[in-house]
């Protein structure tokens, strides 16, 4: 038996309306996320939350928190958590997109669709390791290898996230091939 997307258990008649309310769910979600970012840009932190993100290094990382004030703190800190909801979001709305634009076309660029599918998986799994690790930053737990950890789980979950989102482009673009 073939590998099948993950989100294949979602009614064919009904993926459609699924991915309109997921894609309104992260529009509202990114608004949040803007919100909540705002304190966080700082010098030390242009990026906001990515930059603390991808800091990849203890000093890096203690330059970023020490430019956020309490305020900013607890907006990290919430974020961090609101980020679990966005996860669940993301990795849905990629996968199923995957899912349908695989369904459209035939061969290669339809299988590819699959693992991608699972690969949006594979970023939200990643990012919660990330964020685990960040929290442990935040609430100033000197682990060395937390940086690190989190700016790699970082690079590959932007990088899952990249892909499915150029192959659901692609493949919405794509005149759609018969068998």
């Amino acid at each position: 038996m073939p590998i099948q997307n993950p989100m294949n258990c979602v009614n064919p008649e009904n993926r459609k309306r699924v991915l309109i309310i997921l894609l309104i769910l992260i529009i509202l979600i990114f608004s949040i996320f803007r919100f909540l970012d705002s304190p966080l840009r700082t010098e030390a932190a242009p990026s906001g939350i990515v930059s603390f993100e991808l800091a990849g290094s203890a000093e890096k990382t203690n330059q970023i928190l020490a430019s956020w004030d309490t305020r900013a703190d607890l907006f990290a800190a919430f974020g961090l958590g609101f980020d679990f909801l966005f996860m669940v979001v993301y990795a849905s709305t990629i996968s199923l997109s995957c899912l349908m634009v695989s369904a459209k076309h035939t061969g290669r660029f339809s299988s590819l669709g699959t693992w991608l599918g699972w690969g949006a998986i594979l970023a939200a799994i990643l990012d919660s390791i990330e964020n685990i690790a960040l929290w442990n930053l935040l609430i100033g737990k000197t682990v060395p290898y937390l940086p690190q950890v989190a700016a790699w789980c970082a690079s590959i979950k932007f990088t899952f996230i990249l892909l499915g989102i150029l192959y659901g482009l692609a493949g919405w673009l794509m005149p759609k091939k018969r068998a």
